[in-house]
């Protein structure tokens, strides 16, 4: 968003906004008072829709502004047919790869459209943009506001510029230029360590939890599953004569989709405990499409599960609120602790190799023998036993 400022050395007033990716300042004569800001920034609003809606005219505003010029060359890279403007050939891009992704990352590759790239380059022409232009884009993302007003976090602002990145490089692909994200590298991100619950806290919240809800939360702490994984878990995926969960769909913002990548799909072996609460489940919902579901049939809404018990029962319990994913992180770190073996662990978590087992897991990981997943079954019974 633009602003008006004063300048120091006259005390008058000056607007600073960003059009088609330059950032500009523009003088004006009036004084720093209260009226005279209002006035200004009326105008500066007026300027700001007129971009947005793409009908705003520089030199309309600031016809004596040296920049017009500059501005007018930045325009005229729209008219040349050989090189498209950004907005054009981000809308050709989209199309193209929206068929390679799953409904959720395509809905949120278009939100990032909308809100941070085709208002930032829009009427830029793909080869006319520097540098310096994504530094300044990535630049103010840092001082964008957030959830509960804090600023984009490192995370956050990678994947808003991954799009962006991705189109540019496709653009000088083919249209023969240099990519101006040569050199720019990702943020980097602050490790952040997991919070698994220990053996007791688990076995204290599933013999606490509601009794309707005991099976659902047994299957999270001892399946690794993600969230979205048994929310869409339907029965049909539930293999008891195998004693294997399918982990073939997921739900996502209210619909089924595919899972987080391809390496996500696999089998997960039931350990007692999750067996037994499959089948304690079955008595309820046996009948209906997904496993964990409403009276209506249809998958618990997250939100409503951890408001309405996952987080008072932490409070009930005395325990340090986490959120419900720590329950896919104490999965792993049981196994690792009960000696399992750690590309079976990868196997059941879903990641491709051993790698990030190790580097998230690190420290939780034991002297480790070479077991199939009864080393966990043993640990759960002799606690239960205990």
């Amino acid at each position: 968003m633009g602003k008006i400022v004063a300048r120091k050395e006259t005390g008058n007033l000056f607007f600073d906004f960003r059009y088609l990716g330059k950032r500009c300042r523009e003088q004006t004569t009036l004084s720093d008072t209260p009226a005279n800001r209002r006035k200004l920034e009326k105008y500066l609003e007026r300027i700001e829709a007129e971009i947005t809606l793409g009908t705003f005219d520089y030199s309309e505003y600031f016809p004596s502004s040296a920049r017009v010029q500059e501005i007018s060359r930045l325009q005229a890279g729209r008219a040349d047919s050989k090189v498209p403007i950004f907005r054009d050939f981000a809308e050709l891009w989209f199309d193209e790869k929206k068929m390679e992704w799953r409904q959720s990352h395509t809905k949120t590759v278009r939100l990032t459209l909308e809100k941070y790239l085709l208002p930032n380059f829009g009427k830029q022409g793909v080869s006319a943009i520097t540098k310096a232009d994504i530094l300044a884009f990535r630049s103010a993302l840092g001082k964008v506001p957030g959830q509960k007003n804090q600023s984009l976090s490192a995370t956050r602002i990678n994947h808003i510029m991954t799009p962006l990145r991705m189109i540019l490089n496709e653009a000088a692909d083919r249209f023969e230029f240099t990519s101006p994200f040569l050199g720019i590298k990702s943020l980097k991100v602050p490790k952040t360590d997991v919070e698994p619950f220990t053996l007791q806290e688990v076995l204290q919240i599933v013999n606490a939890v509601r009794e309707d809800f005991r099976p659902y939360f047994t299957v999270r702490f001892f399946s690794g599953m993600r969230t979205a994984e048994i929310d869409g878990l339907q029965w049909k995926y539930v293999d008891f004569e195998r004693r294997q969960i399918l982990i073939r769909e997921t739900w996502v913002g209210g619909k089924l989709d595919y899972t987080k990548t391809d390496g996500s799909q696999r089998e997960i072996d039931m350990s007692g405990p999750v067996y037994e609460a499959l089948r304690e489940q079955q008595k309820r919902t046996g009948n209906e499409q997904f496993v964990f579901c409403t009276r209506e049939g249809t998958p618990h809404e997250y939100r409503n599960i951890n408001n309405r018990v996952w987080y008072p029962l932490l409070r009930n319990l005395g325990l340090r609120k986490r959120r419900p994913y720590q329950s896919r992180h104490t999965a792993a770190t049981l196994w690792l602790a009960a000696g399992e073996n750690p590309e079976w662990i990868a196997r059941q978590m879903g990641h491709t190799t051993t790698e990030m087992l190790f580097r998230i897991y690190s420290r939780y990981v034991p002297n480790l023998t070479r077991r199939d997943g009864s080393a966990f079954d043993n640990l759960i019974k002799a606690n239960l036993q205990g």
